[in-house]
């Protein structure tokens, strides 16, 4: 017979042992998280308040810069708290939470994506019918199944996770509470609950991916129809960094889900997860604003 403790709160990896070097992660984080805040917040700002931004195209970038603020939000400022402070506690209700919220949030953000792509799609291959296909009952439809969505695999993955046993070790192999590392400190050697999930997610974003990729297949060809060549790259460069976040969004997602689980972590265990969590937060608003010409006259006029 052995005791077996129960986990009441578990411990979130830090980046260096070494105090220098958790000031400087601070300070990356701070900054980072200060530029994620700045530029979603414009964003939202600057598409409510001028009138001219009130379209499709600009409903859906609101919902994303306000997901994308929620979501940095969830993990960076615990990270930024823990390294600051020496302690990397989180209690078991923090942990669901933060888990919850993580799932929710870049669930409901590819969803949104995919709506964006599909957005770009009525708006360059049927201008004609463009404000049929995209009218306000089509886009308020398109943002409920993005939250509910996200919310059902928050829940699902909630659920399933945390109805693990959890006992002994409680030190997370992260920076934030997630599935991978939260699965390997589990007692339960069967979480079968826990996989399914993982594939019924791992399923919405296979559909979610195909849709995008059809959808930029009729846009480029399209594009590449086009005798302007101004309209080309007006298109491209609205199109093409949309769907570079996308790749890196879903890819190494996908990566951190499907590698096999370490003893020890590395460095590209830590990494990596950035790329999903803080990376599009940071990078988003930077690609819609700078790149956007519409954005900056909007932003010029209620500055004047």
């Amino acid at each position: 017979m052995t005791n077996i403790s129960t986990v009441t709160e578990f411990l979130l990896l830090g980046f260096s042992d070494i105090r220098e070097l958790q000031l400087l992660h601070a300070t990356l984080f701070l900054l980072v998280y200060l530029v994620a805040l700045l530029g979603n917040l414009l964003i939202i700002v600057v598409t409510t308040l001028d009138q001219c931004l009130h379209t499709p195209m600009y409903f859906f970038l609101k919902i994303l810069s306000f997901i994308d603020l929620c979501y940095i939000s969830t993990t960076v400022p615990k990270s930024i708290v823990n390294s600051l402070s020496s302690d990397s506690s989180i209690s078991f209700l923090g942990c669901v939470s933060q888990l919850f919220l993580v799932v929710l949030l870049a669930a409901s953000e590819l969803f949104v994506l995919t709506a964006m792509s599909y957005d770009r799609y009525a708006a360059i291959c049927s201008p004609l019918r463009y404000v049929l296909i995209m009218n306000k009952t089509a886009c308020m439809c398109l943002a409920a199944v993005s939250w509910l969505s996200g919310g059902l695999l928050a829940i699902l993955f909630s659920a399933s996770t945390f109805s693990l046993t959890f006992c002994g070790s409680n030190s997370v192999q992260q920076f934030f509470c997630d599935i991978p590392p939260l699965l390997k400190i589990s007692c339960s050697e069967v979480h079968i609950a826990t996989d399914m999930s993982v594939a019924a997610g791992f399923f919405l974003d296979a559909v979610c991916f195909i849709c995008i990729t059809l959808s930029y297949v009729f846009i480029f060809s399209a594009v590449l129809r086009m005798p302007s060549t101004e309209g080309r790259t007006k298109a491209f460069s609205i199109c093409l960094p949309h769907l570079s976040v996308i790749i890196i969004f879903l890819c190494t997602a996908a990566f951190a889900y499907l590698k096999p689980p370490s003893d020890s972590p590395s460095a590209l265990d830590l990494l990596v997860p950035m790329f999903y969590t803080v990376v599009p937060p940071t990078v988003n608003p930077l690609i819609y604003s700078l790149s956007n010409r519409e954005l900056k006259d909007a932003l010029g006029r209620i500055l004047k």
